[in-house]
């Protein structure tokens, strides 16, 4: 798998954080403490590789303050130094739906950049890692792991919603679903915090 060590990888979150700092950098830190949490009961994941691609997934975050983009940046960033499936996680991490309007959030990018993430989504074959940190980073908050539904009115309060928001939530249950019947049992059963994160006791 062409991905970063774990010493590259956490040695280039530390090198965003200080470019940007903000909860983005927890946020990104809880979704790969939740990757490997769930990695670890999976049958066919590695845990450390689900770890560092939940770590890298808003590395494009590196930048500055973007919206949608962040994606592309981390995308190019990842992509520039040989790590591909790091840098396709980092543009698919969003997208459990194939569509680019489905985002949640504005995209500030060219029209050029969108018709690049258009076809990369039509063309690219997701895996299991693919579904794994679409489901994670839709668990984690800074403060913590929560409850998908938690994160979704997390997420719609700041970004809104769009036409694709209940079937883009829809995509996020059956990851939820699925990932659960493969580890055999609730994610939420292997999670740590859940229920603080979730319920602030």
């Amino acid at each position: 798998m062409q991905i970063p060590t774990l010493e590259i990888a956490e040695a280039m979150l530390a090198e965003a954080e200080q470019l940007n700092p903000g909860p983005w950098v927890m946020h990104s830190r809880n979704a790969g403490l939740a990757a490997r949490t769930i990695a670890a009961h999976h049958p066919n994941l590695d845990p450390e590789a689900a770890y560092i691609l939940g770590t890298l997934h808003d590395i494009g975050r590196r930048v500055g303050r973007t919206d949608m983009r962040h994606a592309i940046d981390g995308y190019h960033f990842l992509h520039q130094q040989g790590y591909e499936d790091a840098a396709r996680i980092s543009l698919t991490h969003s997208f459990p739906l194939k569509n680019a309007p489905a985002a949640a959030g504005k995209w500030d990018c060219t029209e050029a950049e969108l018709r690049f993430v258009e076809d990369y989504l039509a063309a690219v074959e997701y895996n299991t890692y693919d579904g794994l940190i679409q489901l994670c980073d839709s668990i984690a908050l800074p403060g913590g792991i929560c409850l998908l539904e938690k994160r979704m009115v997390d997420v719609a309060l700041r970004y809104g919603t769009n036409a694709y928001t209940i079937d883009k939530w829809k995509a996020f249950f059956a990851l939820q679903e699925r990932f659960s019947r493969e580890i055999g049992q609730s994610i939420y059963a292997v999670l740590p915090g859940v229920v603080e994160t979730t319920f602030g006791f």
